[in-house]
């Protein structure tokens, strides 16, 4: 409603306002870039306004031929419901009023709801486009905008237009862009993952036997013996890694362990005979140290 009443007194340039039984529903009026194709034509159109408007943009359909966008189609440009990302709740009517004015000169491109015609048949359309009268909302065409001015408040408003679109259409590309290099470097980081995943099974298998091979005191290997991993182009990225760990896990097994503890309790033992060595030594020669201490003073006492 505040933007109604902003919009309420029509320009020399565009014009918009509400239905008067549905406030989300707008029709507006438009005048032709100045030297451009479109130049004397003056376009009519309705605005659709979401429920969650002005978090989400509005929909844009021309009601006038204009050589550019379809008739009664919903017109693909960066300011309307068909790109949500690049629409800012700070914009507003007036501003996609302005940018549909800025985006008439620009080329189609293949965009949904855009044409290419010749710029005759463009001049053509503007001239006939005067003669429009809107069924919906009774509007027509040569009475509903102020006389052009050529005055400074008209170029104003047509720079506006321009530097508006070419602000809209740079902020596309750049999110467009951006896009673009996630997406790349989520397509990367998955190959990475798959490579990973692929590493032939007979290069771990040989790993895990080299790591997990032991041999007891006499000689004999006691390797817990690794199943042959088939290799099953039908299973995922995720049910190798499975077996994978899984086979490693059954590799360190108590069997294995046990083939161990021989080997450490027989160093174990080594490592107690030495020190029982070391002590009784010790304890010998402070035995002997005391008996000899004993005797010189016993020699001493008697001289």
């Amino acid at each position: 409603m505040k933007e109604a009443a902003e919009l309420k007194d029509p320009t020399d340039h565009y014009h918009a306002q509400p239905l008067e039984d549905n406030l989300f529903e707008w029709h507006f009026t438009v005048r032709g870039p100045p030297d451009s194709d479109f130049d004397g034509g003056v376009y009519h159109g309705r605005i659709v306004l979401p429920p969650e408007y002005p978090m989400k943009p509005p929909s844009i359909i021309l009601l006038t031929a204009n050589g550019r966008f379809e008739v009664g189609k919903k017109i693909c440009l960066s300011i309307s419901g068909h790109h949500p990302e690049t629409w800012q709740p700070s914009w507003s009517i007036r501003t996609a009023l302005l940018a549909i004015i800025g985006f008439m000169p620009t080329k189609g491109e293949g965009a949904i709801g855009s044409l290419d015609y010749t710029p005759e048949e463009r001049r053509a359309l503007a001239k006939k486009s005067q003669d429009f009268c809107c069924e919906g909302c009774g509007s027509t065409m040569k009475d509903v905008l102020l006389p052009l001015k050529s005055g400074s408040d008209s170029s104003k408003a047509d720079q506006e237009a321009k530097e508006l679109a070419r602000q809209i259409s740079f902020k596309a590309e750049v999110n467009s862009s951006g896009k673009t290099i996630a997406e790349s470097d989520l397509n990367h980081s998955f190959s990475l993952n798959d490579l990973q995943d692929n590493i032939p099974t007979t290069f771990q298998d040989a790993t895990a036997s080299t790591s997990y091979g032991v041999q007891n005191p006499s000689g004999a290997s006691l390797q817990q013996p690794v199943q042959p991993v088939a290799k099953n182009t039908s299973m995922s990225p995720r049910q190798r890694r499975a077996q994978q760990q899984s086979q490693r896990r059954s590799s360190t097994s108590p069997d294995v362990i046990q083939g161990q503890q021989p080997r450490d309790n027989h160093t174990d033992h080594g490592g107690s005979a030495v020190l029982i060595v070391i002590l009784t030594l010790a304890l010998a020669a402070l035995i002997f140290r005391r008996i000899y201490l004993a005797n010189e003073y016993i020699f001493d006492f008697e001289l």
